[in-house]
């Protein structure tokens, strides 16, 4: 392999492992807020589910991937499970907390 290909293909990779690493920090920092709304949830006996709020969260999501030339349809089954795991800790955090409801 020619040595400007293989410069090319490192910094591509290198790019590849920039963006690895931003999505997972990404990631981490929408867990952390949304860890913050399940624990509102729970202390207001909210449902762990806002479908009102995953469905525009999707036409958004899907809107924002035409925009970008990305595939909506990825976008829209990443984002899928991304709410399904979000769903899944705020029943976690409603279980463990067994709707501590605050006075208003």
């Amino acid at each position: 392999m020619a040595e400007d290909v293989k410069q090319k293909l490192a910094s591509y990779r290198q790019s590849i492992d920039n963006i690895d690493a931003a999505l997972v920090h990404m990631l981490a920092e929408r867990f952390r807020c949304t860890k913050e709304v399940g624990l509102l949830k729970a202390q207001y006996e909210l449902p762990p589910a806002d479908p009102a709020r995953e469905e525009y969260q999707i036409e958004r999501l899907r809107r924002l991937a035409k925009d970008a030339h990305l595939d909506p349809d990825f976008a829209e089954k990443f984002l899928n499970f991304v709410i399904k795991e979000v769903i899944r800790h705020h029943e976690a955090i409603a279980a463990e907390h067994g709707g501590t409801k605050q006075p208003a």
